[in-house]
């Protein structure tokens, strides 16, 4: 039984990224587990049991990791416009 809840797990979480583009991160946030335990799933457990949508899934990764420094970047740039707002006030 639980080989069975696992690959279902794996084929949701895979489904999740392959159609919305969702990084490693905000998948895990949406069904609860760790970014390690959703990582390995797609990019381990995921090959063995559908070779199809592994490769769907592999392209919303790579795409995620190409963008990642940009997504860094504008977090900092929010993180530092929300402080001088902040100095405004004081």
């Amino acid at each position: 039984m639980r080989d069975y809840s696992i690959i279902q797990r794996v084929l949701k979480e895979a489904h999740y990224i392959a159609y919305t583009g969702a990084t490693v991160r905000a998948t895990a946030k949406v069904f609860l587990f760790s970014k390690s335990t959703v990582h390995k799933d797609v990019t381990e457990r995921l090959i063995k049991i559908d070779r199809e949508l592994y490769a769907k899934v592999k392209i919303a990764l790579e795409k995620n990791l190409a963008e990642r420094h940009i997504r860094g970047g504008m977090a900092t740039k929010k993180k530092y416009a929300e402080k001088n707002k902040l100095d405004k006030f004081t």
